[in-house]
């Protein structure tokens, strides 16, 4: 099977501008101070209940890109990845059920529909190895901005529980094992890398969405 050693790490080098403006957004910086409004946090896990409904699909139409030759490892190293984002669904649940969202009942902001359209489209159109990209940023940002505002967290913070989930260990496995799939299922091409960039744009955006903003 194809692949490309450590690409993950080129690709998370080369795109370290777009997770330090992401990490600097006032929206994660306000989970990172706990004084972020909650209507917009509310906004935002209606959106990313949306965006992860999407997530799942795309792992599944990966998973069938695989094609009947992949090993059987692979399917299960994906089904415990496609595990992963319902535990999410189930933390956004409560979220919703705390500060009254109905998650089937979501109107998608532009910037999630751009963001869930790429990767499905990806998901229909694309090789495994460029699925792969297009969802990477999402697991490895989350991990690593979970740790960088876990090491200023407090239990006082209302966002705690936010900050907790995506800086455990448990939640970095996951990012390590989506990476590990990328490099194994990815070739190092103009395909793949502008996938895994345009991904990180949209993660940057993304976050705009709940503080009604465009940019």
């Amino acid at each position: 099977m194809s692949g490309s050693a450590d690409l993950h790490r080129r690709l998370w080098k080369e795109n370290a501008d777009l997770a330090r403006a992401s990490l600097e957004h006032p929206f994660v910086q306000g989970l990172a101070q706990g004084d972020l409004d909650q209507d917009a946090f509310r906004r935002y896990v209606a959106q990313d209940a949306f965006f992860l409904r999407a997530f799942h699909r795309a792992y599944a139409l990966a998973a069938a890109k695989c094609g009947p030759v992949t090993p059987l490892a692979i399917l299960r190293r994906v089904e415990s990845l496609m595990t992963g984002v319902l535990d999410e669904l189930d933390l956004h649940a409560g979220y919703a059920e705390e500060l009254g969202i109905d998650l089937d009942r979501v109107d998608p902001h532009p910037a999630t529909f751009a963001y869930t359209d790429f990767l499905l489209r990806t998901a229909w159109e694309g090789e495994p190895g460029e699925i792969f990209a297009s969802m990477t940023p999402c697991m490895r940002l989350y991990a690593w901005l979970g740790q960088e505002l876990e090491e200023h967290d407090h239990p006082g913070n209302p966002y705690h529980e936010w900050i907790r989930t995506y800086g455990s260990e448990e939640f970095a496995g996951l990012a390590d094992e989506m990476e590990s799939l990328l490099d194994e299922l990815a070739e190092d091409t103009d395909a793949v890398r502008d996938a895994y960039r345009y991904a990180m744009v949209c993660e940057r955006d993304f976050f705009s969405a709940p503080l009604g903003r465009g940019e």
